[in-house]
């Protein structure tokens, strides 16, 4: 009788342990889906577009303000882009290049500016540039949580979502600054 109980006993154990290593809920497993790969590749430049505009208020803004949310835009945005830019090697897909040069516009990704835009930022500096900054990063802050939004109700990847979740928080406030700035 003691073997029986003994070996029931093993055979129970050998089944949970099967059943353990075939398991879809290993944590270890990384689970993301085409929404977070989209996210991750769309963002990207979308983030390097702003990190461009926020480059040119260092020697083009006059207002602190403007320079201290261009200063916080780099700060926030650059080590994003380094995360995603990690999720998309990881998962052994394909991540952007910069887009310095090219016409953001004719992209699909909402809140782009175009060439013509940039060029247009570029040409300005004082209070005339402080007013486009303002006015195109609201615009391209609308498009970043839109996209966020869509990572938010579509995406798998839990990182990718959190992230999505801080991304449209983050760009919410710096939209309603931007917006007492303009006002001001």
């Amino acid at each position: 009788m003691r073997n029986k109980t003994i070996l029931a006993a093993s055979l129970v154990a050998l089944a949970l342990v099967i059943a353990g290593c075939g398991s879809k809920s290993n944590s270890t497993e990384i689970t993301f889906n085409k929404s977070d790969v989209t996210f991750a590749q769309e963002m990207i430049p979308h983030h390097q577009q702003a990190v461009e505009m926020a480059d040119l208020a260092d020697t083009r803004a006059t207002s602190p303000e403007v320079k201290a949310l261009a200063a916080k835009i780099k700060d926030a945005q650059g080590p994003e882009i380094k995360t995603m830019t990690g999720w998309l090697k990881s998962w052994n897909k394909d991540v952007p290049t910069s887009m310095s040069g090219m016409d953001h516009g004719s992209s699909d990704m909402p809140g782009m500016m175009t060439a013509d835009e940039m060029a247009k930022l570029q040409g300005t500096s004082g209070a005339d540039f402080d007013r486009q900054f303002l006015t195109m990063m609201i615009a391209h802050h609308q498009g970043a949580i839109t996209m966020a939004k869509t990572e938010q109700n579509d995406g798998k990847y839990v990182p990718a979502v959190s992230l999505a979740e801080k991304i449209q928080q983050a760009q919410t406030a710096e939209i309603k600054t931007m917006q007492t700035i303009l006002a001001s």
